[in-house]
């Protein structure tokens, strides 16, 4: 199988600003740059080589004779042979081993990277079990984050006294701690954003007291390095895919990407108008961000330099997420709930006051948090206001409607979500306030993570 290479190996000079084309078209800031960076890199949708090695013989010496040709097609052969050897390995442990498995899986993986992959399993879902409570004295203001370890086994949560959190989802306890800045000299002031590599080697977090990303230890949790060069409050963190590729994005509207092998700053984009409100990426060198108040949703080809914005929303876009590589989510505090594809500038398909409306000032109900399970037709939308809901969908055929499966009531407001990867768990971060800002207080509820067991009915399966 081949690897994608790393966005890490762009050596930057300067900072450029990326044309934007609304009819959906991507255009690159410079033919010149576009040629350079083309001898560099490998297009997404060209092959690519199969190890670093082989992508450094690709760039460095173009006329390969027989012989070494010969022995990259070798190098090759022997890693494919590896990779399935260890796939056959993998299903051997599994329970539901059968014939075939290992082709099925290397048809899943081969569809997941062009995003096709689409499982149906949302009918399954028949509704929820008892709520777990994951509380500590350490959270002692409103959980605003978190992020789930990729074999879905640890949790990490962030809090607005600064704290992080680590906790165990099997044993459903607290395995370490972080304290904010008022206990620790590493701490934070208070966490707006966290990510965790696919390894677990890098935990990311964003300091509402500094312009830094801060960059721990996954393991223990201990302070690595301060990225600096954001100009306002790193508001969004995420890694690409099996990669230390860290994208960040900034109330100063700038996407920035680093590169944690080096802790080392790479490039940035620019092109949002406002304060960027979320942003999240798969294994493509893209990331996708949301734009706050200029109401626009943006996917950034990194080796492209280029852009494509996508609107939608009639007010502030508080959140996008990814559920397969070419389709995403998007949702806002007018109430709205947006499914989309990567190659239409408008939603497929649209769900108007997705959670009602506010009782006391007929106001939509916000909309301020999106969890999707990926590869999948299972949605979770947690609003954002005052109702302390969590609604959980059913993408249609294309992903041109969305059906509302059942919701769970939570006290407090819904800050954050996340699947675990098996589907059998909505994790949710609950607080007593908003987590931008103090509007509202809901003194009744308790600053805590929710575990939500999914109820499957196993003879759909």
């Amino acid at each position: 199988m081949s690897r994608r290479r790393d966005v890490t190996n762009v050596k930057k000079l300067g900072s450029k600003a990326l044309p934007v084309e609304k009819s959906g078209v991507y255009h690159s800031t410079k033919k010149t740059t576009t040629r350079k960076r083309k001898k560099n890199f490998v297009d997404d949708n060209e092959s690519i080589a199969s190890s670093d090695e082989e992508f450094a013989e690709q760039v460095d010496d173009v006329d390969f004779s027989e012989e070494e040709a010969e022995t990259a097609q070798e190098k090759r052969l022997r890693l494919a042979k590896k990779y399935l050897s260890e796939i056959e390995e993998e299903e051997k442990d599994r329970e539901e081993f059968e014939q075939g498995s290992v082709a099925r899986r290397l048809q899943e993986e081969y569809l997941e990277e062009k995003g096709k992959l689409r499982k149906q399993i949302a009918s399954n879902y028949t509704g929820h079990g008892e709520l777990i409570d994951l509380r500590c004295k350490d959270h002692k203001n409103s959980i605003t984050c978190l992020c789930l370890s990729s074999n879905g086994k640890l949790i990490y949560s962030g809090s607005k006294d600064g704290t992080i959190v680590k906790w165990s989802v099997l044993n459903k306890t607290k395995l370490s701690v972080l304290p904010g800045k008022r206990k620790s000299n590493d701490g934070i002031k208070s966490v707006v954003c966290i990510a965790i590599s696919t390894d677990g080697k890098f935990l990311v977090a964003g300091d509402s007291g500094s312009k830094n990303i801060k960059v721990f230890n996954g393991e223990d949790l201990k302070l690595i390095k301060n990225l600096q060069g954001h100009r306002g409050v790193v508001t969004c963190v995420v890694f690409r895919r099996d990669t230390h590729t860290l994208y960040s994005a900034s109330e100063d509207r700038i996407l920035k990407v680093w590169n944690l092998d080096d802790m080392a700053y790479v490039e940035s984009f620019f092109g949002h108008q406002c304060p960027i409100t979320s942003i999240d990426a798969l294994s493509r060198e893209r990331a996708i961000t949301s734009g706050g108040f200029d109401k626009s949703i943006r996917i950034w080809k990194i080796v492209e330099e280029s852009q494509l914005m996508f609107n939608g929303h009639e007010n502030s876009v508080e959140a996008v997420k990814l559920i397969n590589e070419e389709n995403f989510l998007s949702c806002g505090d007018d109430g709205q709930l947006s499914v989309w594809g990567c190659l239409k500038k408008k939603p497929l398909c649209s769900v108007k006051l997705a959670h009602g409306k506010d009782n006391s000032n007929g106001q939509p109900m916000w909309i301020s948090s999106i969890a999707t399970l990926l590869n999948t037709d299972l949605v979770a939308s947690g609003g954002g206001s005052r109702d302390g809901v969590v609604r959980l969908w059913q993408c249609g055929e294309s992903f041109k409607s969305l059906t509302l499966l059942f919701e769970v009531n939570i006290i407090g407001f819904i800050n954050a979500m996340a699947f675990t990867p098996d589907g059998k768990n909505l994790i949710v971060g609950v607080g007593q306030e908003h987590k931008s800002g103090r509007w509202w207080r809901i003194p009744e509820a308790k600053n805590r993570l929710v575990i939500i067991p999914l109820l499957q009915n196993n003879s759909k399966k």
